[in-house]
């Protein structure tokens, strides 16, 4: 639990998320014009979405298979039974004057997400429900000096909207519970969770209270479209609140925004209930019913996700949960960890992925899939370690030279003269040399064992760093008498 430091004593914060993830779907929910990100203005809107006269929906019923294979994956109640609703209210980038979506009887009830804490600490977040329901357009301010344009491309686009409870605690939580639940999405293919395309956002609702009290009043910051300003709007806004509590004010409940530029929310308007946007069955569609037999053929070809897989890893490569969970955040990394680790030594797989080859592609700023170094020539680059041909130190060299070049390592290792030396001769002759040249360092290793590295370190360089590290040690420890 993290609390803040008020002037008055400690208070907690209290934070529920309603995280609205895009459908996967090359249709819109009610029609079928296209989704593709990016197309030009109002180049992607049929009747239907653009609400002409006598327009009727149609459901798209592989919109509602995503939306209970998400609803599994929460490891949520499915409801066979569930109905759209028309939720009024006027917004220029609304063509029909209402949204389709669901209110009493939403297609998923309740799920849990767990989160797999820095601290080693587990946190279970309780889903409150998983509803469907139609984007709106979009509404353009930058486009003319004193008008404001629509494009309604995004009007009708199958939108899941995932409501938590109000279980986390901190903005830390509520980070690592949108990225979890991203990468559940992603897993299970239903949402691509890119969140700079507006795939994936957040309105987050905060409120503050003594430990233990009852529950304050929330406030809402609406389109929260990153992780990073996820956290930083619950940081501002739990102190926004508190500073007016202990001033002698009160919050009112209200929609917010944040500002990114300046870290801060500014009031929208004040917090619409629900009888606000007068909720009524959607008199064009029928109550949606859904057969058992879907469900359970769904279920029945979940892919393995995250938490699944995870424990899996533990137990089948020996790896410890935070090398786990590092992998298993991004479906690409898994994956590309066990094409390198399949039938290698784990240990040194994982920390050639996650070392070196992750620090390689961030650093570049490309993901697994444009990595121009491939699994098959990473574990052949490990296979060449293990064998004892080059040692960890000519292997990085060797990696660079993939990463920039390209080509099988093996043969990298041959035509550039980069083996190891194994032959014992050649590494005494080495070691003779220099306990020869620093007699005065050999007195001091005697005195003090631990200064054996400096000797390791001149022997490696002597032989350019390809002479077995595990001979030269063991060598060094005859000669000086330290064995």
């Amino acid at each position: 639990m993290s609390l803040i430091q008020g002037a008055t004593g400690d208070w907690e914060i209290v934070i529920g998320l309603e995280v609205h993830a895009q459908i996967s779907s090359q249709s819109k929910l009610f029609s079928g014009s296209s989704t593709e990100f990016g197309a030009q203005a109002n180049s992607q809107v049929s009747m239907v979405d653009a609400a002409m006269p006598g327009m009727l929906p149609v459901i798209n019923k592989y919109c509602v298979e995503q939306a209970v294979k998400t609803g599994l994956g929460l490891k949520a109640e499915i409801n066979l039974y569930s109905v759209f609703d028309r939720k009024n209210y006027f917004y220029p980038d609304l063509p029909q004057g209402y949204q389709i979506s669901q209110f009493k009887h939403p297609i998923v009830g309740e799920g849990i997400v767990y989160l797999d804490m820095k601290d080693g600490e587990t946190i279970e977040v309780g889903i409150e429900r998983l509803h469907m329901e139609q984007d709106a357009g979009k509404s353009m301010h930058d486009q003319h000096p004193s008008m404001s344009f629509v494009d309604l491309n995004r009007s009708g686009v199958a939108l899941m909207e995932i409501v938590s409870k109000p279980d986390m605690r901190s903005s830390e939580q509520a980070r690592a519970y949108v990225t979890k639940l991203r990468t559940i999405l992603r897993y299970l293919g239903t949402c691509d969770g890119n969140m700079e395309q507006g795939s994936l956002r957040a309105d987050v609702n905060v409120s503050v209270r003594r430990p233990g009290d009852e529950l304050g009043t929330r406030c809402e910051i609406k389109n929260v479209n990153s992780i990073r300003f996820i956290g930083q709007a619950i940081e501002f806004e739990a102190r926004r609140q508190v500073d007016i509590i202990e001033e002698g004010g009160e919050i009112v409940q209200q929609t917010r925004l944040f500002d990114p530029k300046s870290g801060t929310t500014r009031a929208m308007r004040s917090k619409e209930e629900a009888h606000d946007y007068r909720y009524f069955p959607d008199p064009d569609l029928l109550p949606l019913e859904i057969e058992q037999s879907m469900v359970d053929e769904l279920a029945a070809n979940l892919p393995e996700l995250p938490d699944g897989k995870k424990a899996r890893f533990i137990e089948e490569y020996g790896l410890n949960p935070y090398d786990a969970g590092v992998l298993i955040m991004d479906k690409a990394s898994s994956d590309f960890f066990e094409d390198v680790a399949k039938g290698r030594d784990a240990r040194l797989a994982v920390n050639w992925v996650t070392g070196d080859f992750f620090g390689a592609i961030n650093k570049a700023g490309l993901d697994v899939a444009s990595s121009p170094i491939s699994a098959d020539q990473l574990g052949a680059l490990i296979d060449l370690i293990k064998d004892g041909t080059i040692s960890g130190k000519i292997a990085k060299q060797v990696f660079e030279i993939i990463w920039e070049e390209g080509g099988d390592p093996a043969e990298i290792v041959e035509s550039r003269g980069l083996k190891q030396v194994t032959d014992t001769g050649a590494i005494e002759a080495a070691v003779d040399a220099v306990i020869a040249g620093n007699p005065e360092k050999v007195e001091e290793v005697k005195a003090k064992p631990n200064m054996l590295g400096w000797f390791v370190g001149q022997v490696m360089k002597a032989t350019q760093g390809k002479a077995n590290p595990q001979a030269v040690n063991q060598l060094l420890r005859q000669r000086l008498g330290l064995d």
